[in-house]
């Protein structure tokens, strides 16, 4: 049984009244729980085909597939007996097996700038580097052309704060009602990215990707299958992400977000109403993802909030008013980390606004830099005190482009039943003008084997991966594989400097 467990405080509006009043707050502990019998395995990087594998090994170990990945991490979840843990440990393709366990809400260059008279008083902390507020919200940008995925409750697109700027998103949560927000939080958040009353980036496309039911509870996994979608929207870019949930310390969560933030995403967390450790929970640990606590209207660090050297800034969240699902006019007011972190997000927004083509460490970097240091009172013992600044000068930085290209490719044949598999490995190398240097990580390698159809692999720490063909027929004795692309974030490809492009690879 998946218990939910809401951690921002909700001020609950009579259903007849749009606006709630702010009310008294309660936090309660983030617990996270593990799911009997539900597993999250992480396949090695060099797997080619991870869906089909998935298909296969789940089938294989009597258990039934929940989710397959293949964007941000490549693996599945499932439903599996004990016995076939132990052996999917041992699996060759696999690199880690961890049981699942619930997450849940951390909900407790243009001419003179806009201005938006009486905001929240979040918005209008931000744009400020002192207290007092003064009354409005400046802004220089509107976030248009930036997508923003929030990753949570599902959105109620129909609220008028969001016009026409929600796009068809994603739901793990198979009850029927796709990405309608049915608990608040979701539309709540997303009013602060990007409301045109509530939002920092006024301008911004957002996309609702659902992974906490009507109750406000989840799973790793459901989350992993969220994050993983979203990674493999491509066509999405420039991109940030919200995350206002979490639960306990989970490698396989935390390794799903770095995997959408090498594909291009910004990826904000909240840190967490436990008012401990943020480096115990996740994904709020995630190094590649800029982790945000929360303050109150005085500049002090919200007493529920999570703090410690995995904070990277802190924003408003006490108090926070946005919209809400329960009509589509409806406002409420709530407190949590989970209303801190979508001010960053917004602003980040911003940041790509100004520069598009900047990539996630760019964005993390252009923000750290512009925040107004020593501001947050009772910060919290290893926290740094940073608080977010929205209206920083400039952009962040274009990325500086790394020439790379193919130092190596061994291939190799394997039987297949009646028939065979060609596959090769390739090796990616940056290229400094006149010899290969380091490894590079992260890169997609796509080929062709002739016979033997398309493949693509992402390389690892060595530089290396594996591409595999489709089945041969035994009547071909040979089968050619060349290097069509190399590609990922701040890489350029020439093929001209390929020490090997192509290699026949022998039936065994």
């Amino acid at each position: 049984m998946r218990q939910a467990m809401v951690f921002s405080s909700l001020v609950i509006a009579a259903a007849s009244v749009a606006h709630a009043a702010p009310g008294a707050a309660a936090h309660p502990s983030a617990v996270s729980h593990p799911i009997d019998g539900q597993y999250i395995v992480v396949f090695k990087r060099e797997v080619a085909e991870p869906a089909a594998l998935a298909a296969q090994l789940a089938q294989q170990q009597g258990g039934r597939l929940l989710h397959s990945y293949s964007h941000a991490i490549k693996g599945f979840a499932a439903r599996l007996p004990a016995a076939a843990v132990a052996a999917l440990r041992n699996n060759p393709n696999v690199d880690s097996v961890e049981q699942d366990a619930t997450v849940s809400l951390n909900e407790t260059l243009i001419a003179p700038p806009m201005q938006q008279p009486n905001p929240t008083w979040g918005l209008d902390r931000i744009d400020q580097a002192s207290l007092p507020i003064n009354g409005s919200y400046n802004y220089q940008y509107r976030g248009a052309g930036v997508h923003a995925f929030v990753i949570d409750t599902g959105i109620l697109s129909s609220h008028v704060d969001f016009g026409t700027r929600v796009k068809a998103g994603y739901s793990a949560i198979a009850d029927g009602k796709g990405t309608t927000d049915c608990n608040g939080h979701g539309t709540h958040v997303a009013g602060t990215v990007g409301g045109s009353q509530f939002g920092v980036a006024k301008g911004v496309t957002l996309v609702p990707v659902r992974v906490l039911d009507c109750t406000g509870s989840g799973s790793n996994s459901g989350v992993i299958a969220g994050i993983d979608w979203m990674a493999g929207q491509t066509a999405m870019r420039p991109a940030v992400a919200n995350i206002s949930l979490g639960g306990a310390f989970s490698a396989s969560l935390n390794a799903s977000v770095a995997g959408a933030v090498a594909k291009g995403v910004t990826v904000v967390a909240a840190a967490g109403n436990s008012s401990t450790d943020a480096c115990q929970t996740s994904p709020a640990s995630e190094p590649s993802a800029i982790t945000v606590g929360a303050t109150s209207s005085n500049d002090s660090m919200a007493s529920y909030s999570n703090y410690g050297a995995c904070l990277d800034l802190f924003a408003p969240g006490s108090a926070i008013g946005s919209d809400w699902y329960s009509s589509t006019t409806a406002t409420n007011t709530l407190s949590g980390t989970s209303m801190a972190a979508p001010h960053v997000t917004g602003v980040a927004a911003l940041a790509l606004a100004a520069n598009g083509s900047a990539t996630p460490a760019a964005v993390t970097e252009f923000l750290l830099a512009n925040a107004t240091p020593n501001r947050v009172t009772g910060a919290g013992s290893g926290s740094p005190n940073r608080l977010v600044y929205s209206m920083a000068a400039g952009a962040p930085a274009s990325p500086t482009l790394k020439t790379v290209a193919v130092s190596a490719i061994t291939g190799k044949g394997v039987k297949s039943g009646n028939q065979w598999r060609a596959s090769a490995t390739v090796t990616v190398r940056q290229f400094d003008g006149y010899n290969f240097v380091g490894a590079v990580a992260g890169a997609t390698v796509a080929g062709s084997f002739s016979p033997g159809g398309s493949a693509s692999c992402v390389t690892g720490s060595t530089g290396s991966c594996t591409l595999t063909s489709a089945s041969i027929s035994r009547s071909y004795t040979t089968s050619q594989f060349g290097v069509v692309n190399v590609t990922g974030a701040s890489l350029a490809y020439d093929a001209s400097k390929n020490a090997f492009s192509s290699i026949s690879v022998s039936r065994p």
